[in-house]
């Protein structure tokens, strides 16, 4: 038996084992050692996945823990499959999920429900893990609805505000939309593989023609799946109401776990995407849509955290857009990336909020440079890596993305060239109005830097969204992009498309892409400093006038209006008069009725019961007789 073998399942056992421990003593628990038995459940899965990272087989291997279901013909087991692209997410998910933890341990302090916080989180890492771990289709459902009840936990943790329960209702509902997809998604692909399990299934896909109908469809109800669970349009807008939750949960979801668990089922199914051209063109015109559309809402947003929240459903768009052109390998690199500067962002939010006493209006905030120092240089380097400027970990995750794009649909590549620019502007916007000029909110709050446990955490997520890129350094730039040969055995049937189909020579091309995209970004940061900075504008309030296009951006396109005048308030309408005349006339009724009749019927059954023995000796009597004569008949 080799290391991964007797290693693999230690990885989510730590976890639940954490979340256990902490559920079952929460009141014996002092904080500090709830948060020491979290921190350290994790920090345990993380060193146990380097092990593993380091000896993974490119081939990949199989780990069986035992049979799970066994009904006719299907068998399923509980087992693991740990090969390049599991290890990478087991990285992402347990080094970023530490870090997190130890920042909650600051930020969660003063909250009297920390210890059962601190449980929610290792079950949803946990949960994580399985997702990313299983071998098969159901047991990554398993894990994918795992995510989803604690998100639930999560978002609505502060549950006395009945705003952050509805967000948290929402996200829960929403996400049952897409998980019904991804269902219908498995129950077709047991239909015809009669397996669940991806080796088997991917193994009996090569029979298929490309562009097989029952593939194209197996393929469509998975996205809807992803589409729900990464927030992509339609189903997009519980993500940015999911800020309801403490800002570590917001990094969590938005950073490392649930949110990447779309990109990770249609990159591991990538085989059965190779063969469906239509659901490739579908995952790419989402994913191009999403992150431009997202991207315009958040050129408005004054809530420092609404902003980080569209521009993760931005950022998502970008990954799926890679996947919707085969570069499964530059979205995975951009998710590696985007889990670094994103939790960073968050978290360094969150200090910022921290700091000001929860304030978290951007129109409010201002000269934090100076009063939060190393928030301010972490935050600015998380802006720079998301960004997309040179030689920051954004950089070289985007770059590759759009080079793959423009390789493949021109339209793509220039879809994805806008949001990139619109990304430069907003974020610059956000870090010109919190950490430049004066300080606008007021003499009664006074702005303080965050304990090192906060601190701590958000300094080495801005080295790794510095430095994180350097593993994808391409050719022609004296890199190897190592993390593409890493990942390359897992993707080998994807259809990517190499940058020297272009035309031309493929390092000129890509540098002029590279170039162009370098230059568009540092356009737009300059105009958000003329802006925000030198000319010192300010949003306007929101009982100002504005202008109509503005306006729109603002209130989000009014999504939520049309949703709720579309579907929530006739469905409200037809749950009013079900429940006023369906049951409350006649099921109602009907139960009523029926237990008048049983109360009548026993009534007249209660006059049997006189009391008097001797009418019992002669009922009894009469009884024998009565016996008698029919068996006699």
């Amino acid at each position: 038996m080799n290391i991964i073998q007797q290693i693999a399942g230690l990885i989510p056992l730590f976890p639940l084992i954490g979340f256990i421990i902490i559920a079952l003593l929460n009141k014996r628990l002092s904080r500090s050692l709830a948060g020491l038995i979290a921190c350290g459940a994790l920090l345990t899965s993380f060193v146990v996945a380097v092990i593993m990272f380091m000896n993974v087989p490119a081939e990949g291997t199989e780990v069986h823990i035992a049979d799970w279901i066994t009904a006719g013909s299907f068998k399923a087991s509980f087992a693991f499959l740990i090969d390049p692209l599991s290890c990478l997410f087991l990285l992402i998910i347990t080094g970023v999920g530490f870090l997190i933890h130890v920042y909650s341990v600051g930020y969660m302090h003063d909250d009297d429900n920390q210890n059962i916080f601190f449980a929610y989180l290792n079950l949803f890492i946990f949960f994580m893990l399985m997702l990313v771990m299983g071998s098969s289709y159901i047991l990554m459902f398993v894990g994918w609805e795992g995510v989803g009840l604690c998100s639930y936990l999560l978002i609505g943790f502060w549950f006395k505000n009945k705003s952050y329960n509805d967000a948290a209702k929402k996200a829960f509902i929403m996400n049952r939309i897409g998980d019904l997809g991804f269902l219908l998604g498995m129950l077709l692909i047991f239909k015809t593989f009669g397996t669940t399990d991806y080796k088997t299934v991917f193994a009996q896909s090569n029979g298929f023609f490309s562009g097989n109908a029952v593939i194209t469809t197996i393929t469509l109800l998975l996205f809807v799946g992803a589409m729900g669970k990464s927030a992509q349009i339609p189903l997009y807008t519980w993500l940015p109401d999911a800020m309801a939750g403490p800002t570590p949960v917001s990094a969590l979801i938005h950073a490392a776990t649930m949110v990447t668990a779309g990109i990770y089922m249609v990159a591991r199914s990538g085989v059965l995407y190779a063969l469906a051209p239509t659901s490739m063109f579908v995952v790419g015109l989402t994913g191009a849509i999403t992150l431009v559309f997202a991207a315009t809402i958040a050129l408005t947003q004054n809530d420092i955290k609404k902003v980080l929240a569209y521009s993760t459903v931005s950022q998502l768009g970008y990954m799926f857009l890679a996947l919707g052109v085969g570069a499964f390998s530059s979205s995975v690199f951009h998710v590696m990336t985007h889990a670094f500067f994103k939790a960073l962002l968050f978290l360094a939010a969150g200090s910022v909020i921290h700091g000001l006493g929860g304030e978290q209006d951007i129109r409010k905030m201002g000269g934090l440079r100076s009063k939060m120092p190393i928030t301010w240089i972490t935050f600015l380097i998380g802006t720079l890596a998301i960004s997309g400027i040179p030689p920051f970990s954004g950089f070289f995750s985007k770059d590759d993305i759009l080079a793959h794009a423009y390789a493949t649909n021109k339209f793509f590549w220039f879809m994805g060239l806008i949001g990139a620019m619109m990304t430069a502007f907003y974020m610059f916007r956000l870090y010109f109005l919190v950490f430049t000029g004066g300080f606008r909110g007021g003499d009664k709050v006074h702005a303080h830097e965050s304990p090192k446990v906060m601190t701590i955490p958000l300094v080495i997520l801005a080295i790794l969204s510095a430095i994180g890129g350097f593993v994808g350094i391409p050719e022609f730039l004296g890199g190897s992009n190592r993390l593409d040969k890493f990942l390359e055995p897992v993707f080998s049937a994807s259809p990517i498309k190499m940058l020297s189909e272009m035309g031309g020579s493929s390092s000129v091309s890509e540098m002029s892409l590279m170039i162009v995209a370098v230059i568009a970004a540092v356009l737009f940061i300059s105009w958000a400093y003329m802006k925000y900075d030198k000319n010192k504008e300010l949003p306007l309030a929101d009982n100002q006038k504005m202008p109509a296009v503005q306006s729109l951006l603002y209130h989000k396109y009014y999504v939520d209006e049309i949703y709720s005048a579309v579907i929530t308030k006739p469905l409200d309408k037809i749950s009013g008069f079900l429940e006023s005349i369906v049951e409350s006339r006649f099921i109602d009724s009907i139960v009523n009725k029926t237990g008048t009749f049983v109360n009548w019927a026993g009534g007249l059954l209660r006059q049997l019961q006189t009391g008097n023995v001797d009418f019992y000796i002669f009922v009894m009597v009469v009884g024998v007789v009565l016996m008698i004569f029919f068996k006699m008949m």
